[in-house]
């Protein structure tokens, strides 16, 4: 079998992240070709690498629950049909591969026979035949060092690798993940609508690879567009490795406005004076948003409707469940609603946006620092959360503000992360000068590294913004690398 492998699956294999590999083809300390890294390039890089100590599936299951939810993160087999489906097509492969390894054995069998009866000279026939029989034997009786080929068969069974173009992105088909679902869990920016096979958005075509139906779809697609490979990736999983054509949202303008009716399914106490509001959208519409954007919730009542906009604390990997960090504000009638108890569960919001250019976008550095104040945490979340997904980053720096009592309402969490990531740095701090506190943080932020491979993002207070962003210019960063909010 191919001993070629797409970055996704070698990064899985020795237990790093993407961006991780990515870097190193950069530098030049793994080599590349066309797209793919060979076994004995990425032992060559890795040499002390062994799958079963790597860490890999233990670290990133405990972060899948701990920070993304058992329920949408559990790493599940694949059914037995689809297990069914790849083994058969490992074995045809392993067949054709045997087939061409009998002709080769048979060519040079032949042209050992051939030498021996018709040499050109004795010491040229005696050379290419020793040279010949000791490649033969070689090939037929070593026991190469294989730690990695049985795992990628393996890995092969259990997920897909499905890399998309243009944008030459990758992500892993786990699971009875659907296309669609294993892409937004990996932080692609894929196109949908109600990705329950209606609407037809999430589109794209197959050039190649197997696939298979798992989603009856009410939505028809054209016989030219069957005939081209066309198929909903909502509908469909991944049989064998794909290659698929389809575009992504790369920035805020790629997202269109939307409007959708969600359901309260929860309201958390995190504080005395934060909650965490859950909405959840219809089954036949899902919010598309990026990491970091914001939306407005109405709440329809006696006398006019409350509005407030507040940005999303989730990761678009879960784009159904919505997350909201509410704090006590006497100047917010809706969340002054929310604390009276005057929303309860099973109560609808609306909800229109997204809205905001607070997001990673399509080219991150390696580093990226995040300094937050209060409730500025939720936005920051969803990004990390986001970036931890796509695997776009190699080390992360956390610093949070806090200038209420209850202003870290979700430290374990922070610290989850970097007992989960060795290149995770949280770093908590308390002031009722969020000014003074801001500016004390970007300090500390940018001696720990170089502000120049780094993007910044600043959320919280418009004093905290505004003086996190004055340090941060005043001290080099780039402005393309700064992006700030105020919640």
């Amino acid at each position: 079998m191919s001993r070629s492998l797409t970055v996704s699956r070698a990064a899985q294999l020795v237990g790093v992240s993407r961006a991780v590999l990515q870097r190193m083809i950069r530098a030049g300390e793994l080599i590349q070709s066309e797209g793919l890294v060979d076994i004995d390039e990425l032992l060559r890089a890795f040499p002390d690498a062994r799958v079963e100590e790597s860490g890999i599936l233990e670290r990133v299951t405990r972060i899948r629950e701990e920070a993304f939810g058992r329920r949408v993160r559990e790493f599940v087999l694949p059914s037995p049909e689809l297990l069914s489906q790849r083994l058969l097509a490992q074995g045809e492969e392993l067949a054709e591969m045997r087939r061409h390894l009998q002709a080769y054995h048979a060519l040079v069998a032949a042209a050992i026979e051939l030498l021996a009866r018709r040499p050109a000279s004795a010491a040229l026939a005696d050379e290419a035949r020793e040279t010949l029989e000791r490649g033969l034997a070689q090939v037929l009786g070593s026991e190469s060092d294989n730690r990695l080929d049985a795992m990628t068969d393996m890995l092969k069974v259990v997920s897909a690798n499905v890399v998309v173009r243009p944008s030459g992105r990758e992500f892993l088909v786990q699971g009875n993940d659907s296309i669609l679902q294993a892409g937004l869990k990996a932080g692609l920016g894929l196109n949908y609508g109600c990705a329950g096979g209606n609407c037809g958005l999430c589109k794209a075509r197959v050039i190649s690879g197997e696939t298979r139906q798992i989603l009856h779809s009410d939505y028809s697609l054209s016989a030219a567009e069957r005939t081209q490979g066309y198929l909903l990736l909502c509908a469909h999983t991944a049989v064998s490795d794909l290659v698929i054509e389809t575009l992504e949202a790369g920035s805020p303008a790629d997202i269109p406005e939307q409007e959708l009716v969600a359901r309260v399914r929860a309201l958390q106490p995190l504080g005395p004076n934060t909650m965490l509001l859950h909405l959840q959208a219809p089954r036949s519409a899902r919010l598309r948003f990026l990491a970091g954007q914001s939306v407005t919730l109405g709440l329809a009542q006696r006398g006019g409707d409350l509005h407030a906009t507040w940005p999303i604390a989730s990761c678009p990997c879960d784009e159904r469940n919505l997350h909201f960090h509410v704090a006590r504000d006497a100047g917010d009638a809706l969340a002054e609603r929310l604390f009276a108890g005057a929303v309860k569960s099973g109560d609808t919001l609306g909800v229109h946006g997204p809205s905001g250019d607070f997001v990673l976008g399509p080219e991150m550095p390696p580093r990226a620092v995040f300094l937050a104040c209060d409730t500025g945490f939720a936005p920051v979340k969803s990004l990390i959360e986001h970036a931890m997904a796509a695997e776009a980053v190699e080390r992360f720096s956390l610093h949070w503000l806090a200038s209420r009592p209850d202003g870290h309402y979700l430290a374990n969490q922070c610290q989850a992360w970097a007992d989960a990531f060795d290149e995770f740095d949280y770093h908590a701090a308390s002031g009722d000068d969020v000014a003074r506190g801001a500016s004390l943080m970007a300090r500390r932020a940018l001696e720990a590294g170089d502000a120049g491979a780094s993007g910044f993002f600043v959320a919280g207070p418009q004093a905290f913004v505004d003086a996190a962003a004055r340090d941060l210019l005043g001290a080099g960063v780039p402005a393309e690398r700064l992006r700030a909010t105020t919640c």
